[in-house]
């Protein structure tokens, strides 16, 4: 049965409450950084660069926390507690962040806003495994993409109207921009009570005296083991190249676009659109991870981004870029959430926090490599279209390595009883 119950309602809920930020973070941060850069001075392409650069280090900031804030939180009682303090610090720093006018203060603000954001993320993936059972993941896990899709747009929308229309309702666009920061922090917040307030750590490390430093202990002995787990690593080598490529294209999506000539509005319609085209096309591909191996299902979408990146390369009009929209839209909920659910049923349920840890790390290991890959590309040859071109590349190796993943033994864990 599809019907969720009350506190898988709760966790899809924060899909919805983070999503907001995450389209803010694609759509107008860009936008309104790159147009605060210009105003300073700084040429586009430098611009794309610096918010790449500033990408990577988010990356780099999350990789060294996640598996660390993963372990502890393995502990009985600090999943919670921890999730909520990168909560705050996202939700915060997205009202601070308009107020700036310098565009290296903005920047560094939306840098550990990005941080609260990713690091609640990864908690709160590892928190599938205490709210559904093994065969309800997939469709828990795609319900939790696409209503975040179509929820996101509701501020997303309210925002939009008050930027672009600014002038009519009497209103500066500094003023309007503030607000519409203040709006997705307040939804960011909201949206996430329900899973705070019902949440339960049912899996879990019992706690021991010196918490933190035996957690410390774990990730150690974890990456010695996991050269012994050959589908896993083999998974989150595949799970690095085809993400990075994925994460890529979602984040600088609106930088692209403004520097082949793409009007804002225009930008922000149709990433608006891919938001709407995402909610019917996750739940599809929900419902095929029941008749299809979800592998064979990111295997599809693989090739999909594949073609999308090819496509990119010759863009220069705005009908290409609403299509290329689009297209991004068919394939953008199925990989993260088939990727989401398929690491969460091979890995022990009671380190879920440690090991979705470890695959931010593949995952945000690879928006960093392809930040800097599209950032030094960009500046070296002095266009966006050299990035996008190294970035194709990536598909095809994660087609790769996930064929050897699926190809390799299951993995088997003896659950402890908590």
């Amino acid at each position: 049965m599809n019907k969720l119950n009350k506190l898988e309602r709760h966790w899809v809920m924060y899909d919805v409450a983070n999503s907001a930020f995450v389209l803010l973070a694609t759509t107008i941060i860009p936008i309104y950084f790159k147009n605060l850069a210009s105003a300073s001075g700084v040429a586009s392409y430098d611009s794309t660069a610096y918010i790449s650069y500033a990408a990577a280090i988010v990356t780099i900031a999350v990789a060294i926390l996640g598996p660390t804030i993963g372990t502890i939180a393995d502990t009985k009682g600090y999943k919670k507690p921890i999730f909520t303090a990168f909560l705050l610090l996202g939700c915060i720093c997205c009202v601070i962040m308009p107020t700036m006018t310098s565009w290296l203060g903005f920047l560094v603000l939306f840098i550990f806003a990005k941080i609260g954001m990713s690091s609640s993320i990864i908690l709160n993936d590892s928190m599938l495994v205490d709210v559904t059972e093994p065969s309800r993941m997939d469709m828990l896990s795609t319900k939790g993409y696409a209503w975040g899709y179509i929820g996101s747009c509701v501020p997303f929308i309210i925002s939009l109207v008050l930027i672009l229309k600014c002038d009519s309702i009497g209103l500066s666009s500094t003023t309007a921009t503030i607000i519409a920061f203040i709006i997705t922090a307040v939804w960011w917040f909201t949206f996430s009570i329900p899973i705070l307030k019902s949440y339960q750590q049912i899996h879990y490390v019992k706690k021991e005296a010196h918490a933190i430093r035996k957690s410390f202990i774990r990730l150690g002995k974890f990456a010695k083991t996991i050269k012994h787990k050959k589908k896993l690593y083999l998974f989150l080598f595949a799970f690095f190249f085809y993400i990075d490529g994925v994460y890529t294209i979602i984040n600088l999506a609106t930088s692209y676009g403004k520097d082949v000539g793409i009007s804002d509005s225009n930008l922000l319609l149709a990433l608006l659109l891919t938001q709407i085209v995402a909610f019917p096309c996750a739940l599809i591909f929900g419902r095929l991870s029941s008749k299809y191996k979800p592998v064979n299902i990111i295997k599809v979408c693989i090739v999909g981004y594949f073609g999308i990146a090819v496509f990119a390369l010759q863009l220069d009009r705005t009908w290409e870029f609403w299509l290329l929209a689009v297209a991004v839209a068919v394939f953008q909920g199925a990989i993260q959430s088939m990727s989401r659910s398929y690491f969460a049923k091979i890995i022990p349920k009671h380190e879920s926090s440690e090991y979705f840890g470890f695959y931010d790390i593949f995952g945000k290991g690879a928006t960093f490599f392809g930040a800097m890959l599209m950032g030094i590309s960009t500046q070296i040859f002095s266009s966006s279209r050299a990035g996008v071109a190294a970035l194709a590349l990536l598909f095809p190796l994660g087609y790769y390595f996930l064929c050897k993943s699926e190809k390799a033994d299951e993995i088997t864990y003896d659950e402890e009883v908590n």
